[in-house]
């Protein structure tokens, strides 16, 4: 299924996704140049979006446009945002919905959509869970764990991993099987963004 374009005419390289201030607290959504989309909201952002993950996200918002409306089910908003990566739970997505005064009957629509999916990923970072992780696990705060007990809490805890993929991890990271692993270099290096050729 092709994407549907979201703006006339050839799309910028990069589109800036913000809410501008309108009258007496309405705010408007602008992408780019386009025309402004009222949306229900919310703190000012300065996040960009590509234009690549727009049109992601608007194909993934439209299969579940099931009468091609351009709105989807509230009902449906976690499954889509799990969709496209983000990893909500439902408490979370049922509070995107009343910041938006979106009942679970209701319907959102795409600019609402963009505004909920910015403001999850925006809380879902990768740096700040990894290291509260490591804190846990760390009692006498010392800036490190030692490799031995990593292992440990990657093999029995939350979504577990082999004991190869725990090696592979550690071979990229640079660790030795015995040594410490500093909370700032291993979360620098597992957060380092993938290249894309």
């Amino acid at each position: 299924m092709a994407a549907v374009d979201l703006l006339p005419g050839p799309p910028p390289p990069r589109a800036d996704f913000r809410l501008e201030a309108g009258k007496k607290g309405n705010r408007k959504a602008v992408l780019g140049a386009a025309s402004p989309r009222v949306a229900a909201g919310g703190p000012a952002m300065a996040k960009f979006l590509s234009q690549d993950q727009i049109n992601e996200y608007k194909e993934c918002f439209s299969l579940y446009d099931k009468q091609q409306r351009g709105k989807i089910k509230a009902t449906d908003l976690l499954t889509v945002m799990r969709c496209l990566g983000a990893s909500p739970t439902p408490g979370e997505a049922q509070r995107h919905l009343q910041t938006h005064r979106i009942d679970r009957n209701g319907e959102l629509d795409f600019s609402t959509f963009l505004t909920i999916m910015h403001m999850q990923i925006k809380q879902e970072d990768p740096k700040k869970e990894i290291l509260l992780a490591m804190l846990m696990a760390d009692k006498e705060k010392k800036g490190y764990i030692m490799a031995s007990e990593l292992r440990s809490k990657l093999m029995q805890l939350g979504e577990k991993l082999t004991h190869k993929e725990v090696e592979d991890l550690f071979r990229e990271a640079g660790i030795e099987p015995n040594g410490k692993v500093k909370y700032d270099e291993f979360i620098q290096k597992l957060t380092i963004p993938v290249r894309d050729y």
